[in-house]
Parts: C-alpha cells; sequence; structure tokens
C-alpha cells in the first residue's frame, strides 16, 4: 500500500481550473493537473484495502491500488504499465469518465475519496512526455481479415487489441476524421483532439488501417449519411472481404420532444450543434454555423451533453443560459450508508455551469412558442413526482424567452440503418442484440459479425465503450483462433 496512515494524514486534492474570464476566450483545455508531488501525495492516500471496491467499480477494472502505491513510491514508468495493461486510452479516461471508481473507494464511505482519476490523468500525461507510450505490433500475424465499424472509444480499443493480436484490422469511419463522438460530441475544451491523433498514429504504427468517409450499410441515396461520404460499403461486400466484423457504432438517434411548436426554427439536437465547433476548431469552413452569439439558450436536459452544450454557448457569447431537467433537484450530499459503493445521486456542477448557467429542476416543456417561424420562448410547468408518476403542479404554467433551443435529451439507441443492413437482430431498447457471455460473447445472431459498446448495450460512458470494444476483440480472435490470449 501507500503510506500505513497517509489517509489519515492527507487530504484529497482537487485537480484545478484555470480562470472562467481566461478559460472563455478559447476552446484549450483548462484544468490544472497535480503536480508529481501532489499525485504522490494522493497514492499515500490509497488504503490497499482488502476488497478493493474501485477495481469493481472501473468498468476496465483498472488495478487502483497498485497504481496508486506506484506513484506514491515515485515508480511512474510501472505505474504506467499497470495502467496500461487495462485501459487502452487513459487520456481519455483522466479527462471525461465521471470516475464512478472514486463513488466506490472505500475512503468515500466517511470522508473524501482518493483522486484515482487525477492519479490516473498524471500517469499518462507522464508517459506520453517520456515517450513510454510506444507501438506494439504484432510479432506474428494471424492471416486473418477483421473490419470495424465505428472509430469511436469502443472501436478504437476492438481495433487496437485485435491488430496486436496479429489480425489485419480496417476501422471504417463515416466521418472525415477518426474518433467518433469522442472527435465530433466532446467539447476541444473538455478534451483536445491531439489525444485522439496521436493514438491513431500509435495504431497505424501497429498495423490498423483507417478508412475514413466510408458508410457501411443500405442506405437510401437521399440519405444525409451518404451525402458527406465518399463511398458506400455494403454489409455483403464486407463479409466476402473479412472473416470477421464488429460493430461498434454509437448510440446517435436524439430523444427528441414532441410537444406543439417542436417544427420552429431555432430549435436542433445537441448533435447538432455540438459537432460543429469542433469541425470549426479543427480548422474546417462551414456555412451557417449554429451559434448562440447574443441569444438566449435554453438547454433541455440535465446531463454531460447538455452540460457541454451549455459551455459551447458561452463561449460564443450567449446572451443567457439556462440549462432544463424534468427530475427535482438531488441532494448536495448523497446518503453514504444508502448508496456506497454505487453510483450515487446527488447535485454535481460541472465547469461549464460555473462559466455562467441557470438551472431549472422539476420544469417540463409543453409547448415552444415562435413568430414568423422563428422560435421566441418556451411555455413550461413546474412537475412533481407521485408515486412514480410525474404530475404538473397547477398554476405553474409560464413564458420563457428563448432564441435557441438545445435537446440535450440522451439518446435511445444506434441509427437502425446499419443493424437492418446486416440484418442483426434488436433487443427491446432498439441495440444490436448480443450477450456478453464468454462463450460467443458479441456475437449477433448473424454469422462473424460482432457487435459492441453503444451499438450492443446503448448510451453510455467512454470507459465502458472501451471495456466492451476489449471484450469483443477477446471474442473474435478466439473466434478466429479457437482461442485467445487477450485480455478481457
Amino acid at each position: 500500500m501507500g503510506k500505513i496512515t497517509g489517509f489519515m494524514e492527507h487530504g484529497r486534492i482537487e485537480e484545478g481550473y484555470k480562470p472562467v474570464d481566461e478559460r472563455l476566450k478559447h476552446y484549450k483545455e483548462f484544468v490544472v493537473a497535480l503536480t508529481p508531488e501532489q499525485a504522490k501525495i494522493q497514492g499515500a492516500r490509497c488504503m490497499d484495502c482488502g476488497t478493493p471496491f474501485c477495481n469493481s467499480g472501473c468498468p476496465v477494472n483498472n488495478v487502483i491500488p497498485d497504481f496508486n502505491d506506484l506513484v506514491y513510491r515515485n515508480d511512474w514508468q510501472n505505474a504506467f504499465a499497470v495502467l496500461d495493461s487495462t485501459n487502452n486510452f487513459p487520456e481519455f479516461t483522466g479527462r471525461i469518465c465521471p470516475a464512478p471508481c472514486e463513488a466506490a473507494c472505500v475512503l468515500n464511505v466517511n470522508d473524501d475519496a482518493i483522486g484515482i482519476k487525477s492519479i490516473e490523468h498524471a500517469i499518462i500525461d507522464r508517459a506520453w512526455d517520456e515517450g513510454w507510450v510506444t507501438p506494439r505490433p504484432a510479432r506474428i500475424k494471424t492471416g486473418k481479415k477483421v473490419a470495424v465499424v465505428g472509430s469511436g472509444p469502443a472501436g478504437m480499443a476492438a481495433a487496437q487489441q485485435l491488430a496486436r493480436a496479429g489480425h489485419d484490422v480496417t476501422l471504417f469511419e463515416k466521418n472525415d476524421r477518426i474518433g467518433g463522438l469522442l472527435r465530433y460530441g466532446i467539447p476541444d475544451f473538455k478534451m483536445e483532439k491531439s489525444h485522439i491523433d496521436r493514438r491513431v498514429k500509435q495504431m497505424e504504427a501497429e498495423g490498423v488501417t483507417f478508412r475514413t468517409g466510408v458508410v457501411v450499410g443500405n442506405w437510401p441515396k437521399d440519405s444525409k449519411v451518404t451525402n458527406f461520404a465518399k463511398q458506400t460499403i455494403t454489409p455483403d461486400e464486407l463479409k466476402k472481404e473479412f472473416d470477421a466484423i464488429v460493430l461498434t457504432g454509437g448510440s446517435e438517434q436524439s430523444r427528441d420532444l414532441p410537444v406543439p411548436g417542436r417544427d420552429l426554427d431555432g430549435i436542433h439536437f445537441a448533435m447538432e450543434f455540438l459537432p460543429q465547433q469542433n469541425k470549426v476548431n479543427a480548422g474546417d469552413k462551414l456555412k451557417g454555423q449554429l451559434r448562440a452569439d447574443g441569444k438566449h439558450v435554453i438547454v433541455i436536459g440535465g446531463g454531460d451533453t447538455g452540460s457541454d452544450c451549455v459551455g459551447t454557448s458561452n463561449r460564443h457569447g450567449a446572451a443567457s443560459v439556462t440549462q432544463f431537467e424534468v427530475m427535482p433537484q438531488p441532494p448536495a450530499e448523497e446518503n453514504r450508508p444508502m448508496t456506497w459503493p454505487y453510483w450515487p445521486i446527488k447535485l454535481r456542477t460541472s465547469s461549464s455551469h460555473e462559466e455562467g448557467c441557470e438551472r431549472e429542476f422539476a420544469i417540463s416543456t409543453k409547448e415552444f412558442i415562435g413568430e414568423k417561424g422563428k422560435i421566441t420562448g418556451l411555455k413550461t410547468v413546474r412537475v412533481e413526482w407521485k408515486d412514480g408518476k410525474m404530475v404538473e403542479v397547477a398554476g405553474s404554467e409560464q413564458v420563457l424567452k428563448a432564441d435557441l433551443v438545445l435537446l440535450a435529451m440522451g439518446f435511445v439507441h444506434p441509427v437502425t440503418t446499419v443493424l437492418e443492413s446486416f440484418g442483426v437482430d434488436k433487443d427491446t431498447r432498439g441495440n444490436a442484440k448480443a450477450t456478453t457471455e464468454f462463450d460467443g460473447g458479441y456475437a449477433t445472431n448473424v454469422p462473424k459479425v460482432f457487435a459492441a459498446g453503444d451499438m450492443r448495450r446503448g448510451q453510455s460512458l467512454v470507459v465502458w465503450a472501451i471495456r466492451e470494444g476489449r471484450q469483443a476483440a477477446r471474442a473474435v480472435d478466439e473466434f478466429l483462433m479457437g482461442f485467445s490470449d487477450l485480455p478481457r
């Protein structure tokens, strides 16, 4: 363990932020990472519990006590080796994962959890700086060819693992750049895209072939997707060329709000708004970019995507930003004896909220109001929950001004065209139907076609996508070779 009495001697040290007025002027990352000495102190707080719940709280099962101890002992290179053994992309999770491992930390029972995420962040950034992150191409090639469809974190993890097992892997992406929702969903101020780019270079050195601008599936010719793609490939063409196919696309069908006035101009899904700014940051020229300059913005949806809309709107120079959440305001502190080691429901204030945002809880939109076809406001009502049902509060209706409304209420399922093109069975939620069992895991009903990530489990965390990609890679490797040495 780190230090026997460390958890009693040291408190939690949080990563800092650069000042609001400074960071609102750009789209760069603004987190102030821990210094090596601060990371060492956080490592010293680890108690090396008999049952480290942090390991099971982490979807990729990071060996957290081990790398905490190694950081405490200043053995950073071995700390990286431990972290790298379970997580392909710690620089992603160290920036944008909500850290369920910290919720499960035993110290969190009655104290502040160890800063596990900040330690992970410090380890991987140092590893890149020191040159410890290097390509690991397979020594022996199997001659088997695998297609991975979708280049988000699940697809990238699956492709990297399969390439390291010796297979010839081609990763297909419909957009012009690799990364999926990491590239065009996560704002640059939360994760700069250089982190994706250097992983792509590493994976290319490991033998992965990347093909962007390629749409897979039997799409209608007038589809928006096919309009910007360079090439369309049918499922039959993939099946003929490859020995296995892994579907790892995102859960991209946004949840809509079908109330009167929905067709007014100025109402957009979050995933119409956020990708455009990322493209501009990358140097693309866009005509008619959705912008919030000088507008009264209302974001409907209280989760991370909504928070990203808040941060982006503030950087545009919005006149005001308000975020709606239909659920009641959660408590500032969770009831730890009731929730630990599971993910608690409590009020979470993001860096974007701190930059300027009014937050409204227990509120529902009844109607969009407009003039001359454009949004001007929302008719809302307060709600309360009785016997598990949402009930409107009488006399609480009001109209709020809005020039731009962003719908950020989550995603219901993947775009169904891909699954239907392959003939993959869907579950009751519209996701690809595939189990995670050891025998035949991640396999769909279609021979040699597998599914993982949001495509299989629905909208989820980046860390869950990495886990599914890794596990699916092992299942595919076993399917092709009869056995697999890849870790699950």
